[in-house]
């Protein structure tokens, strides 16, 4: 679940855009930045995630997935039931979570025999923003999942742990309410279109 998102650099999304301008500006003439996704991200893809900073968070550019200990591929997802009693997880959520914007993310659906893809968006918001734990050895981040709710359920059992913009501050720096957050239902209200 989630195994692929969508960032949109439109212009009119000011929040984005800040975010851009500042990674233009930590990263300007590095390879990270030149290999930074835009459009449709998939694993192992390099792409901004807000972190604990001073004042307020600040944008990072990551690979999505934490290397696997043995063999090869990545970790892409963390489940929010598991996660704290997980070694490789258990960490990155206590010291480092992080948040990852984007325009939505998608799934597909089984329907007459074939896959069908959907891109789930908030109605509401031309952001989404995914609740997420970073490893700061390999610099690389997970996406936080939980049980889908009722406007996911249709499509699939999981959905990304979805942070209200008032949220993130707090799940970067407040324990307690991240391990609670991670535990109530995920509200969201989601949009799918085909995609």
């Amino acid at each position: 679940m989630c195994g692929r998102y969508l960032v949109v650099t439109e212009g009119e999304i000011l929040e984005y855009r800040e975010i851009i301008n500042e990674i233009n500006e930590r990263y300007k003439d590095t390879p990270a930045l030149d290999a930074m996704a835009t459009g449709e991200v998939f694993p192992t893809n390099i792409a901004p995630v807000l972190v604990s900073g001073e004042g307020s968070p600040r944008p990072l550019l990551m690979k999505w997935g934490f290397p696997k200990w043995q063999g090869s591929g990545v970790i892409i997802n963390a489940r929010s039931e598991t996660a704290p009693d997980k070694k490789m997880f258990r960490s990155p959520l206590m010291k480092r979570r992080c948040v990852i914007p984007s325009s939505g993310f998608f799934e597909w659906r089984q329907e007459q025999g074939k896959k069908v893809k959907y891109l789930f968006r908030l109605p509401e918001t031309k952001l989404l923003y995914m609740a997420g734990i970073a490893d700061t050895f390999s610099d690389s981040y997970v996406i936080i999942t939980t049980q889908a709710n009722e406007w996911m359920a249709p499509y699939h059992n999981r959905m990304p742990l979805i942070l209200a913009p008032d949220s993130i501050d707090k799940w970067l720096s407040d324990l307690p309410f991240a391990l609670n957050f991670m535990h109530a239902p995920c509200e969201a209200m989601l949009e799918a279109a085909n995609a």
